[in-house]
């Protein structure tokens, strides 16, 4: 049983209440974590208020050393940062899987800690000189979700540390553990009250509402859900906070005719289950021309009948449960509803507890549930389709727009289909492959603002016009 307490100010703060956080593979306690309340929340604020005074004001090469040591002492747990990960959020140490987060999360820092956003001149000419500068906002508001705990974090807290900000990170209660350690680590080499953690399971107190209302934060960056992104836009607008907001998708794949279905059957498999299919920019419906459609799913199939799934504990897992019952009985539901208005080819019957079996089903369109809603779990949905013009519009055809995919043997076209596809990225050949040098974000109610590169680490500053 792992035990950790918050962290407020640079010390240990130890809660009076706290509660239990289950490992998805077992049903049993992973561990214990603290039940913050409100006051504990004002206490993280005014640490993250207080530290801002100086952290703002230090030099920018303090700040990249300081964001490098993050990097590194991230680097020299990962191991059990690793093990952690496994145990509350139930993906495997190898493979896809908390061993891989944990090289992400680092490698992200790394490349954070080398970004700057320099003074950018205008005008310098005898009519006088213009500069702009990026400033620092103050405290930012991290909310983390359940799916990547580290790595998400990291991509929260690194970009808001580098351009001067300090930080009040909440993960989700699902999965607080490895954040609250990872947390811990990161204030042995950072100045006291730069990074602070407040964990609760919502009862009580809705921290996360807190924290979008709280006067004294000045940015709220969130991933999750687009129902509570658009509840926390809602809570934010009466201070006017910034928001970076990276919510759900409905990624749609194209597959074209001339694509060969056996060169991308793994690439398609990965793209729609990575972490059990629990990712936002993983593929979710996958549209096949009619002419090669059976092979794209014998091929889809043959591949997806081999992956194990089981304990993350375990060396031979390649994929483990899914992390909460909420999200188990929605899965559930909409892969039932499939069954009965396509033909399941691959799984469709729920395991033992959380576990849900690789679930293929052919036969459906646009207006299924598994097709129109975000699954987010081990079910892919595959439409046939005849004609171009028509299967753009189909996978257009969504409230969402965070990435697309296009299969195909002529990358030339692959790149001019792309265009026309409505989402924030869309890769050719591959589905999700996000880099820390290229912006991420979505279009439509997908989110606001970006993340990763130079511009992902604008969206930490206020920007303010010199003329002298």
């Amino acid at each position: 049983m792992h035990d950790f307490n918050l962290t407020i100010d640079g010390r240990a703060y130890r809660t009076a209440a706290r509660f239990d956080v289950i490992n998805p593979a077992t049903g049993k306690p992973a561990g214990t974590a603290p039940n913050a309340t409100a006051a504990d929340l004002d206490a993280a604020v005014a640490a993250a208020k207080a530290a801002f005074a100086t952290w703002s004001q230090t030099s920018d090469a303090d700040r990249q050393a300081a964001c490098g040591a993050v990097a590194a002492v991230l680097g020299d747990h990962a191991e059990e940062l690793a093990a952690l990960i496994t145990a509350e959020q139930g993906k495997p140490l190898n493979g896809l899987g908390s061993r891989w987060e944990m090289g992400g999360a680092q490698a992200w820092a790394g490349f954070t800690a080398g970004l700057s956003v320099p003074v950018k001149v205008i005008q310098d000419d005898n009519a006088g000189r213009v500069e702009l500068h990026r400033k620092p906002l103050g405290v930012v508001g991290s909310i983390t979700p359940w799916n990547f705990p580290v790595m998400i974090a990291v991509w929260h807290i690194l970009p808001a540390l580098r351009t001067g900000n300090t930080v009040v990170i909440k993960p989700s209660p699902l999965t607080p553990l490895a954040t609250l350690r990872a947390v811990e680590l990161m204030n042995t080499v950072l100045p006291a009250g730069v990074v602070n953690i407040v964990t609760g399971d919502d009862t009580a107190v809705n921290l996360g509402a807190a924290m979008s209302a709280h006067p004294d934060i000045r940015k709220i960056v969130f991933t999750g859900s687009c129902a509570t992104g658009q509840k926390v836009m809602q809570s934010a607008a009466a201070t006017m906070k910034r928001l970076t907001l990276e919510l759900g998708g409905n990624d749609a794949g194209i597959v074209l005719p001339d694509a060969d279905p056996a060169a991308i059957a793994e690439g398609l498999f990965w793209g729609a289950f990575i972490n059990n299919g629990q990712t936002c920019a993983a593929m979710k419906r996958l549209y096949v021309h009619d002419s090669i459609h059976d092979a794209v799913c014998d091929a889809l199939v043959a591949y997806a009948s081999k992956i194990p799934v089981g304990n993350g504990t375990e060396e031979g897992s390649v994929l483990g449960p899914i992390q909460n019952r909420m999200q188990f009985d929605k899965v559930a539901r909409l892969v039932a509803d499939g069954a009965a208005r396509g033909k399941v080819l691959l799984g469709g019957a729920p395991g033992e507890g959380l576990f849900f079996p690789p679930t293929i089903i052919a036969g459906l369109r646009n207006g299924d549930p598994l097709v129109d809603e975000e699954q987010f779990g081990p079910a892919l949905p595959v439409i046939r389709y005849t004609d171009l013009d028509e299967v753009i519009a189909a996978a257009n055809d969504s409230p969402n727009g965070l990435g697309g995919s296009i299969w195909t043997s002529d990358l030339e076209k692959g790149r001019k289909l792309a265009l026309r596809m409505e989402c924030g990225s869309v890769w050719i050949n591959k589905h999700g492959a996000i880099q820390p040098n290229v912006p991420f974000g979505g279009v439509k109610a997908s989110g606001l603002g970006v993340e990763f590169s130079d511009e992902g680490l604008a969206e930490y500053t206020d920007l303010q016009a010199v003329f002298s």
